[in-house]
């Protein structure tokens, strides 16, 4: 019988964890046909590690799968992405996808309401780029900040 060494049992663990958090970098993404900005924050998600793949809905089935994670109107955007169990709507930062994927709140997930300019997908930060804040979404519906951008 082989023993595994204390080296050898720590990179099988580490390779292990590896592959456990590049399991949870897969991006699934609900958008209409053509839309330019969620292509944009498509690419900004891989350009920070993330696979995505995108699947496009007619605006009846994206909205209803908006209705149907416990979005309302004041809380939607273009776009609707599933990464690793949690919600993330809108023009959301991958830096605070991978804060919500660290710290794992009991919640349904990560909202920028409506298209922010500035945001990721809808244009370069600028000094005078439009305030927005990234929103958790509890699992009550109710928000709080997660963090603001000026």
């Amino acid at each position: 019988m082989r023993y595994l060494t204390l080296a050898g049992l720590t990179v099988l663990i580490g390779t292990i964890a590896s592959g456990a958090a590049l399991a949870a970098q897969q991006a699934q993404v609900y958008s209409t046909s053509g839309c330019g900005c969620c292509l944009s924050w498509v690419r900004h998600l891989e350009e920070n590690g993330y696979r995505a793949k995108v699947e496009n809905l007619d605006m009846g089935a994206l909205m209803l799968r908006k209705v149907d994670a416990g979005l309302g109107p004041d809380l939607a955007a273009c776009h609707t992405a599933e990464i690793d169990g949690y919600l993330v709507e809108g023009h959301v930062p991958a830096r605070e996808i991978d804060r919500l994927l660290a710290e794992r709140p009991d919640a349904v997930g990560l909202v920028v309401p409506g298209m922010p300019s500035g945001s990721p997908g809808m244009g370069e930060p600028t000094p005078d780029m439009e305030p927005y804040d990234v929103l958790l979404l509890k699992q009550d519906g109710s928000t709080e900040v997660y963090a603001s951008y000026p």
